[in-house]
């Protein structure tokens, strides 16, 4: 089944679930939060290796696979981040990962789509929403709230297909951290998304 069909059905899923009151609204379109995280099993089981993956898995920087010392040189880039203001951390961490290599998920994995932890991200690289990720759980670790990040899937209507990005609120704005593209905008800069959904720890949101 194609990538974009599943994302879909999904979202179609998610529907039967009652609302919260409309919130905000992104890419022009209006936001309404829910807080049932059920209809998204690729975003809770990426949460839950996650946590269990974090540094335990001995191993040198060679390998391929992610292991302490991958954790170790993650947490280093984090802990370099502290000092820097909270726009220079968003701009650094959009470029560190940006400079990963995009692979995707047919090819890395077997799979029409999955959703990689971070961990599995420095091991094999990964394609949109493992960018998105990686930078939401860099941000996550530096302290930012989880309120201000969520992963957002939207449509881009000048390539025809489904992608991922991060949306960060600070200082009374919103940012786009965005593999495909090398600086921070903000989203009324970018007229080619449509947003299907957007998730984070405590919910998920649609648009209309």
């Amino acid at each position: 089944m194609p990538k974009s069909r599943m994302i879909f059905i999904a979202l179609a899923i998610a529907l039967l679930f009652a609302p919260s009151p409309a919130h905000a609204e992104l890419f022009g379109k209006q936001e309404t939060p829910y807080t049932d995280l059920r209809p998204f099993p690729k975003w809770t089981g990426m949460l839950e290796r996650y946590f269990r993956e974090l540094g335990q898995r001995e191993g040198d920087c060679a390998s391929p696979d992610f292991n302490r010392c991958h954790y170790d040189e993650w947490m280093a880039f984090v802990e370099s981040m502290k000092s820097r203001t909270p726009d220079r951390q968003l701009a650094e961490i959009n470029t560190f990962f940006n400079r990963r290599r995009y692979i995707v998920d047919p090819i890395n994995w077997g799979v029409a789509d999955y959703w990689e932890t971070p961990g599995q991200f420095f091991s094999k690289n990964g394609d949109c929403e493992d960018y998105a990720i990686a930078k939401y759980m860099t941000l996550r670790d530096l302290g930012w709230p989880v309120s201000a990040m969520r992963v957002v899937v939207v449509q881009d209507m000048n390539l025809n297909l489904v992608h991922a990005i991060l949306a960060v609120d600070t200082d009374g704005k919103r940012v786009i951290l965005d593999n495909q593209l090398a600086v921070l905008v903000e989203p009324k800069r970018i007229k080619h998304y449509r947003p299907i959904y957007a998730v984070n720890e405590d919910g998920w949101w649609r648009f209309h």
